[in-house]
């Protein structure tokens, strides 16, 4: 089964995979409609004769830190840094069914098959005596693939491709906020084997939680406390002051400004804020996201120049929650690396893991300072 349909550039087709999980194909607007279209997504089909998804994810309540904790035993069993020629996320090929049926695309979205929360859980009775509460590990996990070429990154990518990505998120943010149950939606890529990551090929997550995050929720306390003592939100008061100081700021367009946090926690961390607050990033303008698409691939680059070495780094898409405080919340990107020197890493040890008391070995304005240096 598949389905086109026009988005704001370009073209997205909806698709089914062997074990019924869904694929959505996103086309630059180079190749949408009015350049004659991509290849017949249609004719792709999934040829792997594959087993239905089974998941074994629940939920349970940490009491004294008052969190959630998905527990995902299956996950254990994910394909794990597999060889170039063998990897799940490159085209289809005669000799090698991936998980993307095409045998080319532009960018792919489609259901993880080794899902940390899922919308069709195995029954799970909940349990609450009390101190031991736990549920189905209800959401939705999906994989972003940012091109078919499996030695390319992000930073690598057009700004044309760029956008369709921005695009893709946008997408996704606002069909799975429109899921009964999801609570929050978290856009994100990890880069490097140093942060964990088990396929190399260039791609990203994105989560459905169904509650809203332990960090989200201090952050909004925050905000509110910053808008009852001083009537304005402590998000564009933030990029204001970074603004007005001028030390940290690592690059600026039209509608965003990059730079490197007051308090940062890690040696290389940038944040890039929207000038108009805006919740999430379905609510981006046309000409905010065509910005944001040329700022990123800047930041980034900057990034990967700093240190003779590879860049292990997290970008993380800090959205509002779907139901409530979005008045609050500000949307922006944290990009983080543990990368400290060549042939060094920052490691979360004792304090930072044990008791989250960050250390930053680098100073901010001096980190600031070095990607403004480096050439995009």
């Amino acid at each position: 089964m598949s389905e086109d349909t026009e988005i704001a550039r370009g073209r997205k087709t909806f698709s089914v995979l062997a074990d019924g999980r869904e694929l959505f194909y996103f086309d630059d607007a180079a190749t949408g409609p009015d350049a004659g279209g991509p290849p017949d997504r249609a004719a792709a089909r999934d040829l792997r004769a594959l087993p239905p998804v089974s998941t074994s994810s629940t939920m349970r309540y940490d009491r004294v830190l008052a969190e959630w904790v998905a527990i995902a035993g299956h996950r254990q069993a994910r394909t794990y840094l597999p060889p170039d020629d063998a990897c799940p996320l490159c085209p289809s090929r005669d000799n090698h069914q991936s998980e993307i049926p095409a045998h080319d695309y532009d960018v792919v979205v489609f259901e993880n098959r080794f899902p940390s929360f899922t919308l069709a859980p195995e029954p799970e009775p909940e349990g609450d005596d009390g101190l031991f509460v736990s549920r189905a590990g209800f959401g939705r996990c999906e994989v972003v693939c940012f091109t078919s070429d499996h030695d390319a990154a992000f930073s690598s990518l057009t700004p044309s491709r760029a956008r369709t990505v921005i695009d893709a998120w946008a997408d996704r943010t606002q069909a799975l906020s429109d899921i009964a149950g999801i609570e929050q939606v978290f856009c994100f890529e990890n880069r490097g084997e140093e942060i964990g990551v088990t396929l190399s090929h260039p791609h990203g997550q994105i989560y459905g939680y169904p509650f809203v995050t332990p960090r989200t929720r201090r952050a909004l306390r925050s905000a509110r406390e910053h808008l009852e003592r001083t009537g304005r939100n402590l998000f564009a008061d933030i990029v204001e002051a970074e603004i007005r100081s001028g030390e940290r700021i690592v690059a600026r367009n039209a509608s965003w400004t990059a730079f490197v946090p007051f308090a940062a926690r890690w040696p290389l961390e940038v944040h890039l804020y929207p000038h108009r607050q805006s919740p999430d990033l379905a609510a981006l303008t046309d000409a905010e996201r065509d910005d944001l698409s040329h700022i990123y691939l800047e930041v980034l680059r900057r990034m990967e120049r700093v240190h003779d070495d590879s860049l292990p780094y997290i970008a993380a898409w800090h959205q509002a929650p779907v139901r409530h405080d979005r008045d609050l919340a500000c949307l922006h990107l944290e990009i983080f690396s543990s990368r400290r020197a060549p042939g060094k890493l920052k490691y979360l040890a004792g304090s930072e893991s044990a008791m989250g008391a960050f250390v930053n070995d680098v100073l901010p304005e001096e980190a600031a300072q070095l990607l403004r240096d480096a050439r995009p």
